[in-house]
């Protein structure tokens, strides 16, 4: 038995000696004393798809390199830069990984906390032994979660400026005008003021469908706004914007998962920033249609 093999197969007599000589169904020990740690062979990372991002959602990348299959029950991630845990989204589900695989198991990201800048994710799993255990009792493990293309950094900056923008005006898009093909569509942005702060809305960024403008122009990254709110303003405001398809390949409407959320500019005590605005899935669906019929291929 190599080296590697021995260990794995150690961590999971470990497990199930804790399972075996505690009686409990979830074996983590009393008090602030930390779980045992993810068994050798076993190991996590989080990752996120662009189809997770409107929904608010990750996911949490097991890769099971040991000689055993495992199933995963409950997962929780916490960070200093949540304001709560993240955890799948569905209670009660599994999920089985065989001796060499990945499986990548779904959470919902919480709200951010906004007076802490830095942190480091945690991930704890409810990891079931394997059969051979005298009882196969499923134990809590727990371990660092790396995040190698760095999404929970910017995602807090954004969220958090987010939170600063809404304390000053709700900003949303109000409205959608399809238009002919090769006129642009006008997409209005709803701009109503808190009274509390003051922001300017410095601009708003293509995205990979959508551009602005009469002509359809892939180096036109910004489109101006320059509309400022400022403190004690009240009422509604409507930003007519005039958008065009910067594509018109079918698969790119097909295959769509970002090309309605939209990067806006904004400063704030004159620092600049940015954040993420969304249409409503019923004006995505509108916004789709109109592109694949000002494009040609649409039903």
């Amino acid at each position: 038995m190599t080296g590697a093999r021995a260990r794995r197969r150690g961590a999971w007599a470990l497990l199930a000696v804790c399972a075996v000589g505690t009686g409990l169904t979830a074996c983590a020990p009393p008090g602030d004393v930390a779980p045992p740690p993810l068994p050798d062979g076993v190991s996590v990372e989080f990752v996120q798809l662009r189809s997770d991002v409107a929904a608010r959602q990750a996911q949490v990348q097991v890769h099971n390199d040991t000689d055993e299959t495992i199933e995963i029950g409950d997962v929780t991630v916490t960070d200093p830069r949540f304001a709560d845990v993240a955890t799948r989204p569905t209670a009660g589900r599994s999920s089985t990984i065989a001796p060499g695989g990945t499986v990548d198991i779904r959470i919902q990201l919480p709200p951010m906390q906004c007076d802490t800048a830095d942190g480091q994710m945690t991930v704890q799993l409810e990891l079931d032994l394997p059969e051979r255990a005298v009882r196969p009792e499923a134990s809590i493990v727990e371990g660092p979660l790396r995040d190698p293309l760095d999404v929970v950094g910017p995602l807090h900056q954004r969220d958090c400026r987010a939170a600063e923008v809404a304390d000053s005006a709700h900003v949303s898009f109000g409205g959608f005008d399809p238009s002919p093909p090769g006129e642009p569509a006008t997409l209005t942005m709803s701009v109503a003021p808190t009274g509390r702060g003051a922001v300017t809305i410095t601009g708003i960024q293509t995205t990979n469908l959508l551009t602005f403008g009469e002509v359809a122009d892939a180096t036109v990254e910004t489109y101006p706004i320059g509309y400022a709110v400022r403190e004690g303003d009240a009422g509604m405001t409507e930003i007519a914007l005039p958008i065009m398809p910067l594509r018109c390949d079918p698969h790119a409407v097909q295959e769509d998962k970002r090309g309605t959320i939209f990067d806006v500019e904004v400063e704030i005590d004159g620092e600049p920033g940015e954040i993420e605005l969304a249409a409503s899935e019923d004006m995505r669906g509108e916004i789709l249609t109109w592109v694949a019929n000002w494009c040609g291929f649409g039903s």
